[in-house]
Formats: C-alpha cells, sequence, structure tokens
C-alpha cells in the first residue's frame, strides 16, 4: 500500500492541473486575466453562431462547427494564457543578477551555447557579462550599468578578435535592463534569434556580383566547433575576469515552467 501510494504521489500533474496552476499564478499579477482569456474562449464561437444564424445551416453543420469553433477557442484560451504567464515571469525575473543568462541557458536549438559562468564582473556593483556562441556568430550579453558593460564588452570584443584573427566572425553586443539603449528580459530571445550578419560574395562575374552582393554569414559545425574550442581556451588563459573571493554569480537555469510557478 506504501508503494502504491509513493507511486501515486510521483506522477506528474495532469493537464488540467497544470493549466489551473498556470492561470492562478498568473491571475495573482495580472487581475485582467480573466477577461482576456474569456473572451480568448468565446470569440470563435460568438462568430460561428453569428454565421450559422445568418447562413442557415443545417443541424449537422451547427454540430460540426460549433465543435470546432470550441476547439478553436480552447487553442486561443491557451496560447493568451501562455503569454500572459511569460508576461509575468519575465516581469518578475526583471533585474535579479543573472536572470538574462537564465533564460538563455534553456536555448537548445540553432547550435546556441551560453555558459552559465560569465567571463567578467564587476565585484562593487555586480554587473556582469557573459559570452556565448551560435550559428550566427559570437554574443556577448551584459547585464548593469550600460556603459561600465559596454566597456567590458570592448575588452572582451577585443580578446575575442585575437583568437579569431583572420576570419569575419561577427560579436554581437546585447546589453540586457530597462535603460533606452538596453534590451527588455522579455524581448532577449527574440532579440538572440534576429542577429544576423552579411558578407559580401565576391563574384567574379559582375551581373553575378550585382543580383547577389551579399549572403548571410552562418558559421557550419566544424567552424562552431572550432570557435568554441577557441573560446574555451581564451577563457583558460585569460580567466573570468573576477578577482578572488567573488562570487561568480552562478544563476540557476530559468525554465518556462519556474517562471510560472509549476
Amino acid at each position: 500500500m506504501a508503494a502504491k501510494a509513493k507511486k501515486e504521489s510521483g506522477k506528474k500533474p495532469g493537464m488540467i492541473s497544470q493549466i489551473m496552476q498556470i492561470y492562478r499564478y498568473t491571475h495573482a499579477e495580472d487581475r485582467s486575466l480573466p477577461w482576456m482569456v474569456a473572451l480568448a474562449f468565446a470569440l470563435p464561437v460568438v462568430v460561428a453562431v453569428i454565421l450559422g444564424a445568418v447562413m442557415r445551416w443545417s443541424p449537422l453543420t451547427w454540430v460540426l462547427v460549433l465543435i470546432t469553433a470550441v476547439m478553436l477557442g480552447m487553442l486561443l484560451f491557451t496560447i493568451v494564457l501562455t503569454r500572459r504567464a511569460d508576461r509575468v515571469g519575465y516581469a518578475k525575473l526583471e533585474g535579479r543578477p543573472g536572470a538574462a543568462i537564465g533564460v538563455l541557458g534553456n536555448i537548445s536549438k540553432a547550435g546556441f551555447s551560453f555558459p552559465q559562468e560569465p567571463v567578467w564582473i564587476d565585484p562593487k556593483t555586480k554587473d556582469a557579462v557573459w559570452r556565448g556562441t551560435g550559428y550566427n556568430g559570437v554574443y556577448l550579453l551584459g547585464e548593469g550599468d550600460h556603459e561600465r558593460v559596454a566597456r567590458a564588452m570592448e575588452h572582451q570584443e577585443r580578446a575575442i578578435r585575437g583568437v579569431t584573427a583572420g576570419s569575419s566572425i561577427p560579436v554581437y553586443r546585447i546589453v540586457v535592463g530597462t535603460g533606452e539603449h538596453d534590451v527588455r528580459l522579455r524581448d532577449l530571445r527574440r532579440t538572440v534569434m534576429r542577429c544576423k550578419s552579411y558578407e559580401p560574395t565576391n563574384h567574379s562575374n559582375p551581373l553575378l556580383a550585382r543580383i547577389h552582393p551579399r549572403r548571410r554569414f552562418i558559421l557550419t559545425k566544424t567552424e562552431l566547433a572550432t570557435l568554441n574550442d577557441r573560446l574555451r581556451t581564451l577563457r583558460r588563459v585569460r580567466g573570468y575576469g573576477i578577482p578572488k573571493g567573488v562570487d561568480p554569480l552562478r544563476p540557476p537555469r530559468v525554465s518556462r515552467r519556474a517562471m510560472r510557478g509549476r
């Protein structure tokens, strides 16, 4: 009996239970949530009823269309709830040290890699810079005062250019915060995904050079692996740039479930 009870207690919550948890977590901070999700669910149903009254559908058509409308309403309900929950979660995380790298640490596609340890940190202000890579190039991610972080990124970029000399690998600088030139935490993933660079095609044919003057810069898997090896070597040689005795801000990974209180 004890083993059976233990097995039952270890079961994962069902989909309805998870939706209710997300709803309660989000509603505590977003009081307009009930109206938003109710409108999202009811809109397809109302539209279906109006169309059916105007077009005078047969009973079978009524049943099929209403079932479709309810399913579409449930889908819209879930989309609205998820987006509102994400907004609340990002608002709670914004301003916390290490929140940015915690969000990016969960990117598992397109070859992105964002180590949790910063490559630079100010022991007094806790401003920090992290370095990540992807098929589009190298990313420098900063938190803190924009000017101080920008100066630190300048030094970090020079070091990166030193180990990638002779290549055209782009380095993207992103400072996370609430300032005029900063990227908000909720927009960070989208900003990273949209970072792109282009390089000239250098066609020998003048016509092709005019038609296709540039192409998007993308690293191959081999080139990305070589880049990561060189950056790891740079980390070992230069260290983290963190004075002894200073906590290097090892933030926990931030998942969407954690943001919603699951």
